[in-house]
C-alpha cells in the first residue's frame, strides 16, 4: 500500500491510496492547505497516516500547523497535536510501542511514534536505501543537514539494476519552480552494468517486492514500470494531472479507531 500525495492547484492538497497488489488508485480527502511528504508516514500495516500539515484557515485547539494521525486515504484527525510551526522535523511509525509524544494513543493502534531525524532522505533511509560510497560527507557543524548534496542507492530486489536519487542544488526550492519536495530538489538515475540512465521524469521512485520501479512523474501520472537496463514496460498508470478539488466528508469506518 502506497499513500499517494498531490499538490495543487495552488494551495489545495489532495490524499490517495495506491494498492499494489491490485493495481488500484483510490481518491480520498482534500485539504486547503499544505501537506509535506517527507516528514508524514504510513503505518506497517497500510492503514493508518501521520500527517504534517499546515492550514492557515484553521481554527481548531492544535493551530495552524499540526501533527495528525488519520486512516488512509482520509485525513479526518483521530488524534492530532499543535506544532511549534513549519520546522517541526514530523513523525514516522514504529513496530514497537515507543513514542516521542506523551499524548500519544498507543493503546489504540499497535505502532509506536517517533520524530524523523534531522538527515537528508530520512524517509528514503527507513525504506532500505543506503547512502552511496561517492556521497558528500555530513559536515559536524551542519544541525540541519543542508549543506551537501547527499546521494542515496537501493538495488533493485531480485535483479541488478540500482535505483539512484540525490539532492541537487541548494534545499529550500519552491514546488511551483523546481518541484522540490518540503524544500529538497532531486534527481533520480538507473545504473545497470556501469552505465547510467537518468531518470529525467521523476519525482518520486522506488522498488516493489517484485522489483517492479514504483514512480511518480513529473507530469501528475503514478506508474508501475517493469524495468531493464535500455527500456521499461508500464504495467500500471494513474493519471492525476487533472483532478479538481472535491471535498467530501470521510466515510464513517475512517472517522473512528
Amino acid at each position: 500500500m502506497v499513500a499517494v500525495f498531490r499538490r495543487g492547484p495552488s494551495n489545495w492538497s489532495h490524499v490517495g491510496r495506491w494498492d499494489l497488489a491490485q493495481r488500484r488508485y483510490e481518491s480520498g480527502a482534500w485539504i486547503g492547505g499544505r501537506i509535506f511528504p517527507r516528514r508524514s508516514d504510513l503505518s506497517p500495516d497500510g492503514r493508518f497516516l501521520c500527517y504534517f500539515a499546515h492550514k492557515p484557515s484553521a481554527t481548531w485547539e492544535h493551530g495552524e500547523a499540526y501533527v495528525a494521525i488519520s486512516k488512509l486515504p482520509w485525513l479526518t484527525a483521530l488524534h492530532a497535536f499543535g506544532t511549534c510551526g513549519t520546522w517541526t522535523r514530523g513523525y514516522y511509525f514504529t513496530k514497537d510501542a515507543v513514542c516521542d509524544h506523551p499524548d500519544y494513543p498507543n493503546h489504540t493502534i499497535p505502532f509506536g511514534l517517533r520524530s524523523i531525524p534531522v538527515a537528508q532522505f530520512a524517509t528514503e533511509r527507513r525504506r532500505g536505501w543506503t547512502e552511496a560510497a561517492d556521497s558528500p560527507q555530513r559536515l559536524s557543524g551542519d544541525a540541519w543537514d543542508e549543506h551537501r548534496n547527499a546521494r542515496m542507492q537501493k538495488l533493485q530486489p531480485g535483479g541488478k539494476c540500482i535505483l539512484c536519487i540525490e539532492s541537487v542544488g541548494r534545499p529550500g526550492g519552491v514546488f511551483g519552480l523546481d518541484q522540490a519536495i518540503d524544500g529538497l530538489r532531486v534527481q533520480y538515475s538507473l545504473e545497470s552494468a556501469g552505465n547510467i540512465k537518468l531518470l529525467d521524469d521523476l519525482q518520486w521512485g522506488d522498488w516493489d517486492r517484485e522489483g517492479h520501479l514504483l514512480v511518480a512523474t513529473r507530469f501528475g501520472k503514478i506508474q508501475i514500470r517493469d524495468m531493464d537496463a535500455d527500456r521499461y514496460k508500464i504495467l500500471f498508470e494513474q493519471d492525476l494531472s487533472d483532478l479538481e478539488p472535491s471535498p467530501t466528508p470521510a466515510p464513517h469506518w475512517a472517522q473512528r479507531w
